[in-house]
């Protein structure tokens, strides 16, 4: 596989564990100002914050970290299948 492919689909699987460690963060009491928690929300905030306009509520259970992930992933194969075709 090319170098840059690999690149890529290792910033689209690490984007991923962000979202997840997010929404892990999210079931747990943590500090919110912890420097690491902020920064899971500062990277993953861009791709969440529009999703979560357009999803419905659903009373406690946020499914906004799932949409997401699914995105992502999408995102991911779908660039690296395009630049595969490309390289």
């Amino acid at each position: 596989m090319n170098p840059l492919l690999s690149v890529v689909q290792l910033f689209f699987q690490l984007y991923s564990f962000a979202i997840l460690g997010r929404a892990l963060v999210s079931w747990v009491q943590v500090d919110p100002y912890h420097p690491a928690v902020r920064f899971l929300h500062d990277v993953t905030e861009p791709v969440m914050a529009p999703i979560r306009q357009v999803m419905p509520a659903t009373g406690m259970f946020d499914f906004t970290a799932i949409v997401a992930m699914v995105l992502v992933q999408t995102a991911g194969q779908l660039t690296v299948a395009v630049l595969g075709m490309v390289m």
